[in-house]
């Protein structure tokens, strides 16, 4: 499925009612192009990284990240993972690209007052102390970000195991959610990456 280049807002279909919104921010992946390999960085994941983070308040994403050695397979007693909380410039460049010049797209989700105070309080608990290892075959940003929304009742819930296998990277919950927003008309937001870098595509 292909968007269009920069904005997708369907105000008019949006609900006319009073409720909150959550922005899923996603930073697609990428790699140099060969005529750039010598000043491009190289990124975590290539092409099938990306990043992806959840804002509720205007300017705080929360999003699920490595702290310490990295494991191959989860652990739960030694768990190397954290979530934090970044304002957008640091999220969009925790790779190490320009928050200006990265390919990114952030879906427009409408909640209501009692899922948003959900989605704080698991913001809140999560910040406090992470549920779950950052492994390679485990979770990591797009299985969380995923698992938090199924909280939600926004996507279908499954147990951590099935969550990290079904979404192995931001891309599997990127179809996901954008598929749901289309159905649903809920706005989307997008900026190209710059041509120097090869980028994933939907």
């Amino acid at each position: 499925m292909r968007f269009t280049f920069t904005t997708i807002f369907v105000f008019l279909l949006f609900p006319a009612i009073s409720q909150d919104t959550l922005k899923v921010n996603f930073l697609y992946g990428s790699k140099p192009k060969w005529d750039y390999r010598d000043t491009e960085k190289s990124w975590f994941g290539g092409v099938l990284g990306g990043h992806v983070g959840i804002e509720g308040d205007s300017g705080k994403i929360l999003n699920f990240i490595n702290k310490g050695n990295f494991h191959v397979f989860s652990n739960k007693n030694n768990m190397h993972s954290r979530f934090a909380l970044h304002g957008s410039r640091n999220f969009y460049e925790i790779l190490g690209g320009k928050s200006d010049s990265v390919k990114k797209a952030i879906v427009f989700v409408p909640i209501t007052k009692e899922q948003k105070q959900i989605f704080d309080s698991l913001s809140s608990a999560y910040l406090n102390q992470t549920p779950y290892d950052y492994a390679l075959f485990g979770m990591r940003c797009g299985a969380a970000a995923y698992e938090i929304l199924a909280q939600l009742g926004i996507l279908p819930g499954y147990s951590i195991k099935k969550t990290s296998k079904k979404i192995l990277y931001p891309e599997k919950l990127r179809k996901r959610l954008f598929e749901k927003a289309v159905a649903n008309r809920w706005p989307i937001w997008r900026q190209n990456g710059s041509s120097k870098r090869i980028w994933e595509e939907d």
